[in-house]
């Protein structure tokens, strides 16, 4: 162990251990200063470690590699920017499917040891036996973070490293789960890649590893919000701000009174039970199957009762979700609105976020605003999905189609029917909907789009009979079980998931990677504040608003050259400057 005092011998014993720009270099946290690791050298500084790490990053650029994003935090907190990073718990979910990012199974994974036997930690854990800390069979160095059976010992993930040396080996064992997922995602399948340029798979880990990254930022940094437009916002919906319990309650019932008294005799009707609204809309005349906002909409005009029940779920989803509690719980001081995010749903690989930032009403837009001096340059994919679907099943005819700003034209005039049909019909395609208004027309993608239509039908083939599938990235999604007798309405449903994950989760790591390759190109000042499926928030001073909307018609350019290389697609980007997000058409 070679423990470096300062930073300068820290930077030095790096750069003597051959660490340049994009060396994988191992790094960890103790409560009193930092360890890295790179091949040979296990470098421990005590004291300030965010401005030692600081050093390394100006001085050799190397590519930081953590357990996880969250090692981050600090380095993001005090504005330290990290150019490359590699996310141990995001490519072993990349690899391996789910969402369980627990060091102990990512360690025991990729050395090949059965998961089953990892250490956990807590009441259940001191009753599953295993070598007893300090015994004979357990070593004796506190430092040592690997046990003698091969596993992790627990309590360092949630607790950290005791010190700085125990942080280096640490930082050493994270390389060596690094050096793993490196060598398995070298060996998945890329045939499309010209030679000498990196597989596919290895710039999916090092965006997905960037994205985690950009989701610890997004999490520091917040949403802006217009605080005094957002509680005018609020009032017009839910009435002001109740004083109490009692005042909160009698608001509740009156906008559920004004509801119910449209249909007489309707006053104990409990307007949170679906069943319950169901059978009163068909005391009015109206039979539906479900109670969805877009199942009520066409009757909108029928009755009454119709405009005012889909008004008042609006009004009840602000009240509960969106309402008071939420601003004085999720928007600082600083008026920036802040959750949790992550860089992968666990699924096909969409990011993530608490605190409403997924799913914030449009009418509550108004008040996402641009700080003073500054202007938000919003972009959203256009018919990303269908545009790859093209790139990753190879069809030819329907990566022509792309080059049209509208892609549903030239479908629709390949099939010989009317744009919104056409639309209806590739949609219906990716989402495994067979029958309907799209039937006829699927008949004719069928024809027109085999190359795609086949890759769709394969996935769906694998989902349905349990086998996991494998996106165009390399992330694998896996298929659940289905219980014993198999219903085939699960089994369909599967296939239905597999079908569509294989398109979402390619459009979930291009949009990603195209998201990590603006951060990294914007201008000091600007940052992006919201990744919101196909969408990015940049937030950008005034005077170079321009710049970067123009950067993201470019960044998208150069990501899709390098992520659908040589399939002739192409992608677009509706790009707008805003004062305030609901200014952005679209």
């Amino acid at each position: 162990m070679t423990r470096a005092t300062t930073t300068t011998d820290l930077v030095a014993g790096l750069r003597a251990a051959g660490v340049g720009a994009g060396t994988p270099v191992g790094v960890a946290w103790s409560a009193d200063g930092v360890g890295l690791a790179h091949g040979d050298a296990l470098l421990a500084c005590p004291g300030d470690g965010v401005d030692a790490v600081r050093r390394v990053l100006e001085a050799l650029r190397p590519r930081l590699v953590w357990w996880s994003a969250r090692d981050a935090t600090p380095l993001v907190r005090a504005g330290v920017r990290v150019a490359s990073s590699w996310d141990l718990a995001a490519t072993h979910c990349l690899l391996h499917g789910g969402s369980d990012r627990d060091p102990a199974l990512v360690w025991a994974v990729a050395r090949g040891l059965d998961p089953a036997h990892r250490p956990r930690t807590g009441q259940l854990d001191l009753l599953a036996g295993g070598p007893a800390p300090g015994s004979a069979d357990d070593p004796v160095d506190p430092a040592e973070p690997v046990r003698p059976d091969g596993h992790l010992r627990p309590g360092w993930a949630e607790h950290g490293p005791p010190t700085p040396e125990a942080a280096a080996r640490w930082a050493a064992a994270a390389l060596v789960v690094q050096a793993a997922h490196e060598r398995d995602l070298g060996v998945l399948p890329d045939t499309r890649r010209s030679p000498g340029t990196p597989a596919l798979a290895l710039l999916t880990a090092w965006s997905e590893s960037a994205a985690e990254l950009l989701a610890v930022e997004l999490g520091v940094r917040g949403l802006p919000l217009d605080r005094a437009t957002a509680i005018r916002l609020v009032e017009e919906r839910v009435g002001p701000r109740p004083v109490d319990a009692v005042t909160a309650a009698a608001a509740r019932a009156g906008r559920d009174d004004a509801v119910r008294a449209l249909v007489p005799g309707a006053e104990d009707v409990d307007l949170r039970n679906p069943a319950s609204v169901r059978a009163l809309l068909g005391r009015v005349g109206i039979d539906v199957p479900d109670t969805r906002a877009w199942r009520l909409e066409p009757f909108r005009g029928t009755h009454p009762l119709v405009a005012a029940l889909i008004d008042w779920r609006q009004a009840e989803r602000i009240a509960t979700t969106y309402g008071f509690g939420w601003l004085d719980r999720d928007v600082g001081p600083d008026g920036r609105l802040r959750g949790s995010w992550t860089g992968c749903d666990g699924a096909a690989g969409r990011m993530t976020a608490s605190a409403g930032l997924h799913n914030l009403p449009a009418e509550l837009r108004p008040a996402v605003a641009a700080e003073p001096g500054m202007l938000l340059v919003r972009a959203d994919l256009g018919q990303v999905e269908p545009r790859v679907l093209a790139a990753v099943s190879g069809d030819d005819a329907l990566a022509r189609a792309t080059g049209d700003d509208d892609l549903y034209a030239p479908v629709a005039a390949r099939l010989a029917v009317d744009r919104p049909t056409a639309k209806v019909a590739v949609l219906a395609a990716m989402y495994g909907q067979t029958s309907g208004a799209a039937g006829e027309a699927l008949r004719g993608l069928e024809r027109a789009y085999p190359v795609a239509m086949d890759y769709l039908r394969a996935a769906h083939e694998s989902g349905a009979a349990g086998r996991d599938v494998t996106t165009y990235g390399g992330r694998r999604v896996r298929m659940w079980p289905l219980a014993e007798p198999v219903d085939p309405a699960a089994t369909a449903a599967r296939g239905r998931f597999a079908r569509n994950a294989v398109v979402q989760g390619a459009a979930a790591e291009l949009f990603k990677m195209w998201a990590v390759s603006v951060r990294a190109a914007l201008p000091p000042r600007a940052e992006v504040v919201l990744c919101l499926h196909d969408e990015l928030l940049v937030h950008a001073p005034e005077q170079e608003a321009d710049q970067v909307a123009a950067l993201l018609h470019d960044v998208l350019g150069s990501t899709a050259a390098r992520w659908a290389a040589g399939s002739g697609v192409r992608f677009v980007a509706d790009v707008s400057v805003v004062r305030r997000w609901s200014d952005a058409k679209g």
